[in-house]
């Protein structure tokens, strides 16, 4: 079943997230999209919102094609199997960590203004983000929670492919999803309404 749009995606998702209420967590949203699918979901739970800023590294001719990630406080994810048959040079992986290192920090201060980051120390944190494809950002999100101090990692998305379910559960203390189709071609697809976020949308819906 398709979902209207983020929020609808973020009320179906915080359904299934019901009995982490008792956990007192911390709702955290991957920028940009994942930021609308977590405020309702942190509203439904009765939890702060905050981001949690990763950059996927994508290979340099073809971006959108994840080689790994980076996240605040220095958590770095690399698929090293991609970046072989790539054939990506060492040069190019650090020109791409570099921009996207420096993307990050922007992000960071852009989004969070002057509000400081929502502790997670000794707490559960809910990371949501609005799909998974590859899962390199996600894992990389999972990293910076627990090196934030959480007690407890919940991964959640509203769609993800079904082979990477065991994989996250590496990660994550709980996987929580509301489709895992066979065939994940796109997540956008997945959308009726899948418009593109601005750093102005996200600083609106964080101070919601």
């Amino acid at each position: 079943m398709r979902f209207a749009d983020r929020d609808d995606a973020g009320r179906r998702l915080a359904a299934l997230l019901e009995s982490e209420r008792a956990e007192g967590p911390v709702v955290l949203g991957l920028p940009r999209g994942g930021v609308a699918v977590a405020l309702p979901v942190a509203q439904a739970l009765e939890a702060p919102l905050d981001v949690i800023v990763v950059r996927k590294l994508g290979v340099p001719w073809l971006p959108e094609f994840a080689m790994g990630a980076l996240g605040e406080g220095g958590a770095r994810i690399l698929d090293e199997e991609t970046v072989e048959s790539a054939h990506v040079t060492s040069a190019q992986l650090e020109e791409v960590e570099r921009r996207e290192s420096e993307e990050l920090v922007r992000r960071a201060q852009r989004y969070r203004a002057s509000r400081p980051r929502v502790p997670l120390d000794g707490r559960s944190a809910i990371v949501v983000d609005d799909g998974i494809a590859t899962g390199a950002t996600a894992r990389a999100a999972c990293a910076v929670a627990a090196r934030q101090g959480a007690a407890r990692v919940v991964l959640a998305v509203p769609v993800l492919p079904p082979d990477l379910i065991g994989p996250l559960g590496e990660v994550a203390d709980r996987v929580v999803w509301v489709e895992a189709p066979p065939h994940l071609d796109a997540v956008g697809a997945w959308y009726r309404d899948f418009g593109q976020l601005t750093d102005e949308d996200v600083v609106r819906l964080l101070s919601r």
